[in-house]
C-alpha cells in the first residue's frame, strides 16, 4: 500500500494520520455506541509506498496519551495534498481498540475537518452495536453530522430505523422518519412487517440527559396503527433508572372491583428513589401508596405505606374484618446491612390499621396469611454460626371472631400470637477433630410473651378447664435455655461395614411466669432438664453391578441409649407443635421439630436404603423402616399440653412403618411416594403421591394427599386432598395453563384457575383467573390477572413482566 504523494516529507505522514484519528467518531455517533476518543496523535509504523494490492493492513500506532493502535486495511489510499483530503477505497476495512467499519469508500478533508464514508457503511463497536448506512457525514470532533439510510441493531435485540439522521451540538441526535422496535424481522420475508414498533416523524436522542423523545409518533402492531401519541420519551437503553410514568397496571378481585394503578418514579439519586402509585378500584374507592427505598455502601433498606378510605364495605362478608373497616392503613420498613464479612442485621417490620387490610389488598411483599415481622443479628465465621432474633406474627385473615359470651372480640385471636423477645441461635464445629471424631455445639436460647392463651380446636367449654383441651400457647412469659454437645465418629471395617458411635449431653434451664393458673395441671415455674444419649449406627452398604446397570443396597440400624424425657405435659412447647414421623425422620436421633419437646429411652430404628441406576436413564430411589421402644419412658406416648404426639405412629412400642419411594426416567416423569403405614395390618395412616410428565407440549402434574384424624391433635376428621396442574403449549409462541384442588372430605373445589399465554422476543401476553374458597364453604373468591409486556417499553396488567 502506498500514497498518491505529489509533496513528500514529514508533514505528508503527520497528515495522513489524522484521518485515522477522525475515522474514530463514526463509532460515537448513535445511541449505545462507544464515546469518542480523543485526537491523540499518530504516527505511521510502515514506511511503505506505492500500490497496494495485497491489502496488507497499515498499522497506526498511537503516541503517548492515546489508546490503542489502528489497523487500516483499503485497495487504495490517496493523499491530495493540493485538495486537503485524505482518500481510502475499495474494501475499506478498519479496526480500533475493538472497533471495526467496513465501507466502499472513506474521505477525510482536513480543511472542513470532515469524515464521509460511502457505499453500505457498516460499524460494528465493541459492545456489539451495529450501524449500517448508505452515507454517513461526521466533523471530527463529533459535534455536528449527518446519515442517510441508517439501521441500528444493538446486542439486547432492539433496532432503529431512519431516512436520515443528524448530530449536532455534540450530544443531540435526531433521526428523521425513524422507526423503533424490539422484535426480529423475519429473514425469510424481509417485507413482513414486525409485531410492533413505533413509527415518529422525529426521534430525538439527547446524549446529555440520556432520553429518548417521539414526536408524531404511532404505535403499530403487525403494521396497522393501534394507538397515536403526539409526544412520549423514554430513557435510552444505557440508563437504568430515570423519574416518570411507569406503566400501569390493572387488576380485578370481586370484592374490590376493577383496580387501575398509576405510578410515578423519582430517581433522586443514583442510591435512592421514591415511587407513588395511586390505584382506582370500582367498589372500594382510591388506595394511595408510597415507597422509599435507599441503598447505603453496606447494605439498602426501604419504607413503605398505603392508605384506603373504603367506600362500599358491604361488598365484604358482614361482621368480618374487611366490613368493619373505613380508614385502613399500613406501614412497614425492610432493611439488611453488613457490619463486616462474617456480621450482618437487618429487620423487617409491618404495622397496619386491622389484621387484613395488606392481604386484601395484594400489597406486595406483605400479602400472605401469615407474616412475620423481626429484627434479627447473623454472623458466619468458617464453623461457627449466630442467629439472634426479635419477632412477632401477623396473621390475616377475614373470619369473624366472637367471646364466649357472644359478644363480637376481632382483637382476640390477635392477642394470642407470641412475641419472641429473643430467639438466639448458635452452633459451633471445631476445625480440628476431637477422638477421632467430629464435635459439634448447638445452643438455644428462647424467650416468648404472649397475652392471652391459645388454646386449639376442641370442645373447650370457654373457662380455664383445660382437662379436654390443648394449650396451643401459654398466657404470660416462658423461657428456655439449652445447650447441646454431640460426638461422632465413623469406622469401616475391612468387609465394608460402617460403625458409627455417638455420644451427646443435652441440658434446658426453663422458667415459666404465668398470666393464667389452669385447673389440672401443675406448670413448673424453674426447673433444670437434661439428657444423656449413647448411640451407635450401622450401615452396610453394597453394590451389585451389570453392563447397564448398578444398585446399591445399604440396610441401616440405629440404637439410642438416653434417660426418660423430664416432666412431660407439665412444661410448655412453643417450638414443636408440627411433629410428622416419615421415612425423613426415621434415623434422626431427635424426631422432635424443636427444642421445647425432646426424645428419651432406648429406641432402635431400622430400615433399609435403595438408589438404583438402570439402564435408558432410568433412576430408583427407595426407603422404607420401623421405629422400636425397647425401654424407658416412650416419649410419644407420653403427650403434652399441645397433643402433638397424638396418633403419631410412634406411641405404640413398635412403630407404624414408614417407606418412601422415587422415580425417574430420565426423559421427563418424576414420579414420588411416601406414606406411614399400621404396623399391625398396614393400613394407610398416612400417604402422599405425586407425579409429573414431560411430553414435548404438554406437562402434567397430579398430587394426592391423605392423613387420617388426629382427635386429639385437634383433626377430628380425616384430611384428603387431590390436586392437578397442567401445561401445554399449543404453538411456540401459545401456551395454556390450569389447576385444580379438590378437598374430599368437605367435597369443596377449593382452588381453582387456569391461564392463557403469550411469548415472543419482544412481546408477552397473559390472561389468567383464579377462583379459592374455604373447605366446606360456598363463598368464592375471584381474582382475575391480566398483563401485556413489550419489551423495552413496559408492562401493562397485574403480573409478573416475562422478561426479568
Amino acid at each position: 500500500m502506498g500514497f498518491e504523494n505529489k509533496h513528500s516529507g514529514r508533514s505528508g505522514r503527520r497528515r495522513a494520520l489524522a484521518c485515522g484519528t477522525a475515522l474514530t467518531a463514526l463509532f460515537a455517533f448513535l445511541p449505545g455506541a462507544l464515546p469518542a476518543y480523543g485526537q491523540g496523535m499518530f504516527a505511521l509504523a510502515s514506511g511503505n509506498t506505492g500500490s497496494n494490492k495485497d491489502k496488507e493492513p497499515i498499522m497506526l500506532k498511537e503516541e503517548a496519551g492515546s489508546r490503542a493502535p489502528m489497523l487500516l486495511s483499503a485497495d487504495e489510499i490517496i493523499y491530495d495534498r493540493d485538495g486537503s483530503s485524505i482518500t481510502a477505497q475499495g474494501h475499506v476495512q478498519i479496526e480500533y481498540d475493538g472497533n471495526k467499519i467496513v465501507a466502499r469508500r472513506i474521505v477525510y478533508n482536513q480543511q472542513t475537518k470532515r469524515v464521509m464514508a460511502y457505499g453500505n457503511v457498516e460499524i460494528i463497536d465493541t459492545h456489539g452495536i451495529k450501524i449500517y448506512a448508505e452515507q454517513i457525514d461526521l466533523t471530527d470532533d463529533l459535534g455536528e453530522g449527518f446519515v442517510n439510510g441508517l439501521r441500528a441493531e444493538t446486542p439486547d435485540n432492539t433496532r432503529f430505523a431512519a431516512e436520515s439522521a443528524e448530530r449536532s451540538a455534540g450530544q443531540m441526535t435526531v433521526f428523521n422518519n425513524g422507526i423503533y422496535t424490539a422484535c426480529e424481522p423475519c429473514y425469510t420475508k424481509p417485507a413482513k412487517n414486525v409485531f410492533w414498533q413505533v413509527k415518529a416523524k422525529k426521534i430525538i436522542w439527547n446524549g446529555a440527559i440520556k432520553t429518548m423523545r417521539f414526536e408524531d409518533s404511532q404505535f403499530e402492531i403487525f403494521g396497522k396503527p393501534v394507538a397515536w401519541f403526539p409526544v412520549f420519551e423514554m430513557a435510552d437503553s444505557t440508563v437504568k433508572r430515570k423519574s416518570g410514568f411507569l406503566t400501569p397496571n390493572i387488576s380485578y378481585k370481586t370484592k374490590l372491583g376493577l383496580g387501575v394503578t398509576a405510578s410515578y418514579f423519582w430517581n433522586l439519586a443514583p442510591n435512592y428513589d421514591f415511587t407513588l402509585s395511586e390505584t382506582g378500584f370500582t367498589k372500594q374507592g382510591f388506595l394511595t401508596e408510597g415507597v422509599w427505598r435507599h441503598r447505603l455502601q453496606n447494605g439498602s433498606y426501604d419504607m413503605r405505606f398505603a392508605y384506603i378510605r373504603q367506600e362500599e364495605r358491604d361488598a365484604f362478608k358482614r361482621d368480618t374484618i374487611d366490613s368493619r373497616q373505613t380508614n385502613r392503613y399500613m406501614g412497614a420498613t425492610r432493611g439488611n446491612f453488613i457490619i463486616n464479612p462474617r456480621w450482618s442485621y437487618g429487620w423487617d417490620i409491618l404495622a397496619q390499621s386491622d389484621h387484613n387490610f395488606s392481604r386484601t389488598y395484594d400489597l406486595d411483599g406483605y400479602d400472605s396469611g401469615l407474616h412475620r415481622s423481626q429484627v434479627y443479628l447473623q454472623g458466619l465465621n468458617k464453623r461457627n454460626y449466630f442467629d439472634m432474633r426479635f419477632y412477632h406474627f401477623e396473621v390475616q385473615d377475614d373470619i369473624r371472631k366472637w367471646r364466649s359470651d357472644g359478644s363480637r372480640n376481632p382483637d382476640e385471636r390477635y392477642s394470642k400470637q407470641p412475641w419472641v423477645l429473643p430467639r438466639i441461635d448458635y452452633n459451633y464445629i471445631p476445625q480440628t477433630s476431637v477422638l477421632g471424631g467430629e464435635l459439634q455445639f448447638n445452643s438455644n436460647l428462647q424467650t416468648i410473651y404472649r397475652d392471652k392463651s391459645d388454646y386449639g380446636r376442641t370442645d373447650w367449654s370457654g373457662n380455664h378447664n383445660i382437662k379436654n383441651a390443648r394449650l396451643v400457647g401459654m398466657s404470660g412469659t416462658s423461657a428456655r435455655l439449652t445447650g447441646e454437645l454431640e460426638w461422632k465418629r465413623s469406622f469401616i471395617s475391612d468387609y465394608g461395614f460402617v460403625f458409627s458411635p455417638i455420644m451427646a449431653l443435652r441440658g434446658d434451664g426453663i422458667t415459666i411466669d404465668q398470666n393464667h393458673h389452669y385447673q389440672d395441671v401443675n406448670l413448673r415455674d424453674d426447673t433444670f432438664r437434661g439428657l444423656a444419649t449413647a448411640g451407635l449406627e450401622m450401615r452396610y452398604p453394597f453394590l451389585m453391578a451389570t453392563a447397564n446397570t448398578s444398585h446399591i443396597i445399604e440396610p441401616v440400624a440405629q440404637i439410642f441409649v438416653r434417660n426418660h424425657e423430664q416432666y412431660t405435659g407439665r412444661l410448655v412447647n412453643e417450638d414443636a407443635q408440627s411433629f410428622v414421623f416419615d421415612a425423613t425422620t426415621l434415623f434422626s436421633r431427635d424426631k422432635f421439630s424443636g427444642y421445647d419437646r425432646v426424645e428419651g429411652g432406648t429406641r432402635a430404628n431400622l430400615g433399609v436404603r435403595y438408589s438404583g441406576d438402570i439402564a435408558n436413564g432410568w433412576s430408583v430411589y427407595s426407603l422404607a423402616g420401623q421405629s422400636y421402644q425397647l425401654g424407658g419412658r416412650n416419649s410419644f406416648a407420653s403427650h403434652d399440653l399441645t397433643g402433638v404426639t397424638a396418633d403419631s405412629g410412634l406411641e405404640h412400642a413398635r412403630s407404624d412403618y414408614v417407606g418412601m419411594l422415587g422415580v425417574n426416567d430420565g426423559n421427563g416423569l418424576f414420579v414420588a411416594a411416601r406414606g406411614r403405614f399400621d404396623r399391625d395390618d398396614f393400613t394407610t395412616r398416612r400417604g402422599e403421591v405425586e407425579a409429573q410428565k414431560q411430553w414435548q407440549p404438554l406437562t402434567l402434574g397430579v398430587r394426592y394427599a391423605y392423613i387420617q384424624k388426629q382427635p386429639d391433635y385437634g383433626y377430628a376428621k380425616d384430611r384428603e386432598e387431590t390436586s392437578v396442574t397442567g401445561t401445554y403449549k399449543l404453538t411456540e409462541n401459545w401456551s395454556v395453563n390450569g389447576q385444580t384442588t379438590y378437598d374430599i372430605v368437605s367435597d369443596t373445589w377449593v382452588r381453582a384457575g387456569g391461564g392463557l399465554g403469550y411469548q415472543n422476543e419482544c412481546f408477552g401476553m397473559m390472561f389468567g383467573y383464579a377462583q379459592t374458597r374455604n373447605p366446606g364453604k360456598s363463598a368464592i373468591s375471584n381474582k382475575w390477572h391480566f398483563l401485556l409486556s413489550f419489551r423495552t417499553l413496559g408492562d401493562i396488567g397485574n403480573g409478573k413482566t416475562v422478561w426479568r
